[in-house]
Formats: C-alpha cells, structure tokens, sequence
C-alpha cells in the first residue's frame, strides 16, 4: 500500500505544477479535468501525510521508552503511545477506501426521471411525493434542479417527471436511487380507510456528453407541439415543445419546459443521449454482476429498493435491510443515512475483493 501512495503522491506534485500552467489554464476542458484530478489525489495525499506523521511518532516514543531513564517520562510515553496506535488502523481503513477506484461516473450530473407505477392515481401521488423529497435532498446538498418534462397525475402528482441536477458528485450520491420504490397508506382516494400498497420508480442516469455518445441525427424524429402546464406566455400558443424519437431503439423522449424550441430539442437530446449511454453502461454492469452480485443492487429501475410504510412511520431499505422510523424526515429529504450505508457496503464489498488501485 506505501508504495501505491507514494506513487499517489508523485502523481499530485505533478498535477499541482501542470494546472498552474499558462496553457492549461486557458484549455478550460484540460484545466477541469486535472482540477478533479487535483481534488481527488489531495484527499488521499492528506491522509497519507497523517499517516505518516503518525508513524513517525509511534518509532519516536518508541524510541523514547526504550532509551529514556527517567520513569515517570517512559510512563507519559507509554500513554501516549498507547493513544497513538490505535489511530493508525483508523488512518488506514481511511485510505483503503480511498485507494477503492471510483466510479467515473460518480462525478456527473445526473437525468433523474421518477414514474408512477402500480397503484393508479395513488402512484402518481406517490411519484409526487418522491420527487419532493428528493427536491428536498437536492437543497441540502447545494445542487442545481430544474424540470425538463412532466405528466401531471389525475389527482396530483405526476405519472412522469424528468429532471436535470447539476452539481458536485450527483451520481455518486444519487445512484441507489435507482428501482422501485414501494408505499404502504390510506390513499387520498380510499374512502374506507383501507391500506393500499403502490409503487413509483426511479431512474437516475448519469448525464451523458457528446463524446460519450454519437447520436446520427438522421436516426431522429423530431415532432414539435404546444406545451401543456402552468405558467409561461408560450404555453399553449406556440410549438415550443419538442418529441425526439431515436428510431434504431424505440426510445422517444419529449421536454416542453423551455419557450424556445431550440432549448427544448437541446434538453431533450440530453435526455436521449443518457439514456442511451445507460444502456450501454446496464451492458456494462451486467457483465461484471455476472462475475459477482452486488447486495446493493446494479442500479436496475425494477429492483424494488425501499419501502415507505406510513401507520408505522417506517422506511426500509431492502439491499441492506436498514428500517428507520423516522418517515417525516425522510420525505422531507433526510436521505443521507441510506446514501451513506449503501455507499459503505459497496465500498466493503469492494474492498473484500480487493478491488483496489
């Protein structure tokens, strides 16, 4: 592991030379990339450096207790070597995590798109609710939201909202959202105070940029129509709103939130080239999970996740069978302790495959 670090370490010095580079400040693609580069490298060369000090002090009091004739000095020694050692495998569980290759994927921005499923109009409710919550979340962590497309439900909610969230590593945090989400309530429609169990899923794809996926334009549709929804002087007046169909896979994707027909065609390419690239990823992810299988789930929009239990004011999540019976919290976006534990298991199942740099 040392001498992965210090190779680690070489690397950052590098780094911090090139991105102060005249040429490498003005190739503002080139200067983003080392910049995270930088980021990243320095969280692991700040832990090394910790653990090296440590170390250091540990041979020091060492020294001290073995050399020193006073008593009561080897005895302040002795303590304070006693504080010492047990940081270092502290120090060290740290940097194998670091040391755990991230996901290249986990520092996107991300496409969330939340569906109602079964449960009719409580669904769309339900959808409803979920997107709340994670608009909620999205607050909480500084990021940037806006709504691409919507379908609005009968009684509330929606049967489809699809949404753009920018940020620092929105996938990474949002990826176990991904499948089905499960609710057990008296609906808002039930008139005799019944139970029901209804389900919404939730994709979040990692947006995709051009270099990632080649779209032939000749391959799409491109339908314009009038927008439907509230607000906005273009709304049901002009064909702002765009339906692109990429007719080698079916997948058709729409987005009337913009006035302008040229934003709205650029957003909704966006959203097809994600999809897109999620396809291939689910190619991908599918090939290692035929090697191993994940307890955290491959991300699949029909794993069923999480079940939201309102009598009992009980969330479960089902991959790593974590209950919390805090409800309200949770859907005012209180998601981080799910995020944190999955984010953990991956990472320790990772490590005890030694999937390490």
């Amino acid at each position: 592991m040392i001498d992965k670090l210090e190779s680690i370490k070489e690397r950052f010095e590098e780094v911090s030379q090139q991105i102060i580079q005249p040429e490498v400040v003005s190739d503002s693609s080139r200067y983003s990339k080392l910049s995270k580069e930088y980021k990243d490298l320095g969280r692991i060369v700040e832990q090394f450096e910790i653990y090296q000090k440590l170390l250091k002090d540990i041979a020091g009091t060492k020294e001290l207790i073995a050399t020193e004739k006073d008593e009561e000095l080897r005895e302040m020694a002795k303590e304070e070597l006693d504080e010492l050692v047990p940081k270092v495998a502290v120090v060290e569980d740290v940097l194998k995590e670091l040391l755990i290759p991230k996901d290249p994927n986990d520092s996107r921005n991300i496409i969330l798109e939340v569906r109602g499923g079964t449960g009719g109009d409580e669904a769309a409710i339900f959808a409803g609710d979920l997107f709340r919550m994670y608009q909620r979340f999205f607050e909480r962590m500084g990021w940037r939201s806006s709504i691409m497309d919507f379908t609005e439900g009968t009684n509330g909610g929606y049967k489809e909202i699809i949404c753009k969230v920018e940020g620092e590593d929105v996938y990474g945090k949002m990826k176990f959202e991904s499948g089905v989400h499960r609710v057990q309530r008296v609906p808002q429609t039930e008139s005799q105070g019944r139970i029901h169990t209804s389900a919404a899923s939730v994709a979040v794809l990692p947006e995709a940029e051009e270099v990632d996926v080649t779209i032939n334009m000749n391959d799409v549709r491109i339908d314009t129509f009038q927008s439907s929804g509230a607000g906005g002087q273009s709304v049901n007046t002009t064909y702002s709103a765009v339906r692109l169909t990429h007719i080698p896979s079916g997948l058709v994707v729409s987005c009337q939130d913009e006035r302008s027909q040229l934003k709205n065609k650029d957003r909704a390419l966006s959203v097809l080239r994600s999809r897109l690239y999620e396809i291939e990823l689910k190619k991908h992810n599918d090939a290692i999970s035929s090697q191993r299988k994940s307890m955290v789930g491959s991300g699949d929009r029909s794993d069923k996740i999480r079940t939201y239990n309102y009598p009992q004011s009980r969330v479960t999540d089902h991959r790593i069978g974590l209950t919390v019976y805090n409800l309200p919290a949770v859907m005012e976006g209180d998601i981080e302790e799910f995020i944190e534990k999955l984010r953990i298991a991956e990472n320790a199942e990772r490590m005890q495959e030694g999937e390490t740099v």
